[in-house]
Order: C-alpha cells, then sequence, then structure tokens
C-alpha cells in the first residue's frame, strides 16, 4: 500500500464527488421516494458510482483512446446531461419521471458522483502511480470517497423526514440553479480542452 497515493486519490475524489454538495441534490431528486426507496437509491448510485470510476481507472484510457473520444468531449456530455437534470429541478418536475431505480443510475451515480471529472481524474492517478502498490491504492482510496459519499446520502435520508414539504420544494429549486452553473461549467471546461 502506498500512502502517498491513497492520501492523495482520496483527497481528490473526496473533493471531486462532494460528499456534502451531492446530499442536499440527492434529498430533491429523492423527494417523491419511500423511506425504504430512497435508502435502495443511495446505496445503489453508491455501488454503481464505485465500479463505474474503478472500471474507468483501469480501462479508461484504452476505451476512450479505442472510442476516439477525448476528456474534453466527456466532459461536454455529462455537462449537458447535468443541465436536463438542472432544468426539471427549476421547473419542479421530477426527475426522472419512470423507475425509482433509474434515479440511483441517473443521474445521482452518473454524472453527479461519478461525472466527467471523477472518471478524467481516475485515469490520471492510475497513470500516475503505475506500480502495484499505487493500483491498489488508488482503489483503496476511490472506494473510500465513494463510501464517504454514501454515508452523507444515507445521513441527508433521515433528514428529509423532518422538513416540509414546502421547503424542500423551494431547496430543489434554489439547487437546480446551482446544478446548472456546474453543468455550464462542465460544458466551458470541455470546450476549452478541447480548443
Amino acid at each position: 500500500m502506498n500512502l502517498r497515493a491513497f492520501g492523495e486519490t482520496f483527497v481528490t475524489f473526496l473533493v471531486i464527488t462532494d460528499p456534502l454538495g451531492n446530499a442536499p441534490v440527492f434529498l430533491t431528486i429523492t423527494r417523491r421516494l419511500s423511506t425504504k426507496e430512497r435508502q435502495r437509491a443511495a446505496i445503489r448510485a453508491v455501488l454503481f458510482a464505485g465500479t463505474l470510476i474503478v472500471g474507468f481507472a483501469i480501462f479508461g484510457e484504452i476505451v476512450l483512446r479505442y472510442l476516439h473520444v477525448s476528456i474534453g468531449s466527456l466532459s461536454i456530455a455529462g455537462g449537458l446531461l447535468l443541465l436536463i437534470v438542472s432544468l426539471e429541478m427549476l421547473r419542479g418536475t421530477d426527475f426522472p419521471t419512470g423507475d425509482s431505480e433509474d434515479v440511483a443510475l441517473v443521474p445521482l451515480a452518473t454524472p453527479l458522483v461519478a461525472g466527467p471529472g471523477a472518471i478524467a481524474t481516475a485515469i490520471v492517478l492510475w497513470r500516475s502511480h503505475p506500480h502495484a502498490a499505487g493500483h491498489i491504492s488508488v482503489i483503496a482510496a476511490i472506494l473510500a470517497a465513494v463510501a464517504c459519499v454514501g454515508i452523507c446520502l444515507l445521513l441527508a435520508e433521515r433528514v428529509t423526514r423532518r422538513l416540509n414539504p414546502s421547503i424542500l420544494s423551494f431547496f430543489t429549486r434554489v439547487f437546480g440553479l446551482l446544478l446548472s452553473a456546474i453543468a455550464v461549467q462542465l460544458v466551458v471546461n470541455g470546450v476549452k480542452s478541447l480548443v
């Protein structure tokens, strides 16, 4: 185990995955779900996001090179997807409107937790620590950071029981606005990297 690689990766992913910042978004997106459905969505989102990030850390560079996709293009796609989610939140409609399991995959697991930034960072950090100890440390740190996200989402679920629906509706609009700004920034970053 390479402690330096673990520490660097853990702190970086804690910042990128933003457990505290994603908790309110999680609350607003899952506000119509029951307690059990919300808990299930949180666990599924974390498991899927962790698998996705680790998978991209190991195979991401090969996959993107094979598909001729740049990190910038990935960032733009993730930004556009987040923009759709944020517009739904601003209009006060639920996203998605279908099965509750969809919430766990899109937009919770990706692009909120395992977004373009997390995927690109995983690829870079995997490349930065080429030895076996470095690779193990990177994977362990990613899993630890994603576990922190899961804990925050599950704790956020308990908070909803005490919140008035009108207050939650108000925060839905506020976080929709913030999420739209994040989405636009992802698109801008992607365009800058391509130009």
